[in-house]
């Protein structure tokens, strides 16, 4: 039982199998020891200590926790989990306070982290609900602090500086781990109580019981120092899964914002607004913290960001999200011809719409032409979970796709859509930009390692810490990762060492060594044969085989750019596709159709790179190939370095996605109706 101004305290101590002190939970280990003892406020009384074990689903116990605590697996093994412990708490303290007399307390802690960044983390992960009482509790180093004002800066205190700061005594080894810390924060409250301070305990610290949804508008102001960027989420995750990922900090009203890519779609990141500047700094504490399988990255981000993707200035927008407290749900391919109607009928009485039509937000581009897109409400969790159970059912011919989705998540689509123009422009010719010193490695000088068999899940940070001492001897640019046709890792990577002697040592110490659950494969190889394994080729011990297409077979394609992820070097030039190709394979060109300007790398061998795409990246972090849009001037420079006249085309391709299947040449046509040159 909690009350607003509590005639008790609860004091509180806790430690984890990992860290402690400053660092406690953010390595994510389990609860192992809880301490505590009741203290009477107006008698200035205490109840009894309790001190309890608490046995994890992970046993093992980092050096600091051995040292520390003198705690052991084996007398660990023999306590209670963590659900029965807490049981036990509520009971005992409930007990204490009948003996006490009293009727209501709150938690007092050493600072925030055991309550916010271990205990409701962990509940949350294991799926049980913690009482009432641990959604306030009182700070003792901010309320000594204002107790004591010439004392240490709240950031720096702990338990034994406030002591000391008192003249307490602070000799732990006295004590068993946990039973000092107890009972020294409770002589610091009698302190902060005595006649000369009278120190009154009126403004408990609070956790939010759930994340509140509403929108937000580009006119807010955006604390800098409130927002992180969340990377490397489910493309499912709802804004309910990332605050649960975030439980026992206080996140703004509205403040989670998934990201989109370009087409629309959730990118794995999302922008976090928090309520001041010390949830955000715990927030960041949670780096590389999981959410099931998967580890999250968190990274400082700022109120501009967050204003771009979650606010809006729709009218519309902010009347749709106006109601609040509502599970939002986005459809996806909806047929062009649908009506409310339809929509509802669709979703059907077993899960309601709020407010009927009213519930339902087409989206639409400036035309008014819609776009097969529409965000739902529902009032309750349950009517949400029966409408994605309809994911990918038929409504009309075609399947209609159901995800949980967000307020931010409605404004960015919004905006994206209001924002297209009506006839878009043609762009500019681009030409790729890498820095010159960084090429993709040719010749004979076997200076290069391949692994192979890497964990689809393997990134950069992944292969610097699987090559150990020898990150030092990669060039700069020289992690090449091997992308599948589809864009994902194939499991391959190459790497440019700086000479062959390491790139043999490399492969000598690393062959067959363990990455995550698999050992990878590590083969000393030339830049010559890395582009023929590139090309489709094999390399392993036994030698090497060439790839299928040794031998031009196809015809470039003549688009206006390379449509895979495929890397351009740095001296890559504009081409004609006719200059490229064997004169038997060149069709004959109209005097009346001028060539196409396409571009292609220097190299003709990667021209035919039809199996695997790969791209550049330094030891730390992958390097983005960036596009620039290339000024007239430079198109022209180009072809006349290349002796080729550059002519104008009569018109341009673009590429349409998402066409049902049936379409034929006559919906097509009608679909452009009034954009025919």
């Amino acid at each position: 039982m909690t009350a607003s101004r509590s005639d008790s305290l609860v004091v509180l101590f806790g430690a984890t199998a990992g860290a402690y002190g400053a660092k406690l939970g953010s390595d994510e280990r389990e609860l192992i020891l809880l301490v505590w003892q009741v203290v009477d406020l107006p008698g200035k009384k205490v109840g009894t200590l309790h001190k309890s074990l608490v046995k994890a689903d992970n046993l093992e116990l980092s050096d600091q926790c051995r040292e520390v605590s003198g705690l052991t697996p084996e007398g660990l093994g023999k306590a209670e989990p963590l659900d029965r412990v807490l049981q036990q708490f509520i009971q005992l303290v409930s007990s204490d306070l009948k003996v006490l007399g009293r009727s209501s307390y709150t938690l007092c802690s050493d600072g925030q982290l055991l309550i916010r960044q271990v205990l409701h983390p962990e509940t949350s992960k294991k799926n049980f609900l913690l009482s009432d009482c641990f959604y306030s509790f009182y700070d003792l180093r901010k309320e000594f602090h204002t107790c004591y004002p010439s004392s240490a800066a709240v950031k720096d205190q702990t338990i034994k500086t406030m002591a000391e700061y008192l003249g307490l005594g602070t000799d732990e080894t006295e004590e068993d781990f946990g039973v000092w810390q107890v009972k020294t924060m409770v002589a610091i409250i009698f302190s902060m109580l005595s006649e000369s301070c009278n120190h009154i305990f009126t403004e408990p610290e609070t956790v939010k019981y759930k994340y509140e949804t509403g929108p937000c508008s580009k006119s807010e102001t955006v604390d800098n120092e409130t927002v992180i960027r969340a990377r490397g989420l489910p493309w499912q995750s709802s804004d309910q899964d990332i605050a649960r990922f975030f439980k026992g900090l206080n996140i703004a009203k509205g403040g989670v914002a998934l990201c989109l890519n370009a087409q629309g779609r959730r990118n794995g990141e999302a922008l976090v607004r928090f309520v001041n500047s010390e949830q955000r700094d715990l927030a960041l504490e949670r780096h590389k913290h999981h959410m099931g399988s998967r580890y999250i990255e968190v990274y400082k981000a700022t109120g501009e960001e967050f204003l771009k993707i979650a606010g809006g200035t729709s009218n519309e927008v902010a009347q749709f999200l106006s109601k609040e407290n509502q599970v939002i749900i986005r459809m996806r391919g909806l047929p062009f011809t649908a009506t409310q109607e339809d929509v509802l009928g669709f979703l059907g009485p077993e899960c309601p719409v709020t407010g009927g039509k009213e519930g339902l937000l087409f989206v639409k581009y400036p035309d008014g032409r819609p776009t097969g897109d529409a965000f739902v409400l529902f009032s309750c969790e349950e009517y949400a979970q029966n409408a994605l159970k309809k994911h990918k059912e038929i409504l009309g011919k075609r399947y209609i796709e159901l995800f949980r989705s967000t307020a931010a998540e409605v404004q960015q689509v919004l905006n994206r859509y209001m924002s297209t123009p009506l006839i878009p422009t043609l762009p500019t010719p681009i030409i790729p930009v890498i820095p010159p010193p960084y090429t993709i490695a040719t010749g004979s000088i076997r200076d290069c390692v391949r692994l192979r068999g890497l964990p689809y899940t393997a990134g950069i940070d992944d292969i610097l810490e699987f090559m150990g001492d020898a990150t030092a001897d990669i060039k700069p640019h020289g992690v090449h990762m091997v992308l599948n046709q589809q864009g994902r890792p194939s499991g391959d990577a190459f790497i440019q060492m700086k000479s062959a002697d390491k790139a043999f040592m490399v492969a000598q110490k690393c062959h067959k060594k363990m990455m995550k659950d698999r050992y990878v494969e590590v083969f000393q190889c030339s830049g010559e044969e890395m582009n023929f394994v590139l090309m489709g080729g094999t390399l392993n011990r036994s030698g090497l085989s060439p790839p299928p297409c040794k031998l031009p077979c196809l015809s470039p394609p003549a688009y206006a750019a390379f449509q895979t992820a495929a890397v351009i070097p740095a001296e890559a030039a504009l081409y004609q596709p006719q200059a490229l190709l064997p004169a038997a394979r060149t069709p004959q060109a109209s005097a009346a159709a001028p060539p196409t300007v396409t571009y292609y790398p220097a190299q003709a061998a990667q021209l035919y790179m039809n199996y695997t795409a790969y791209y550049p990246s330094p030891p730390v972090s992958p390097t983005t190939v960036g596009y620039i849009a290339a000024p007239p001037g430079a198109v022209a420079a180009a072809a006349t370095a290349t002796h080729t006249p550059i002519l104008p085309q009569p018109g341009a391709l673009v590429r349409m996605q998402g066409l049902p299947y049936n379409t034929g040449m006559k919906e097509i046509l009608s679909f452009f109706q009034g954009y025919q040159a």
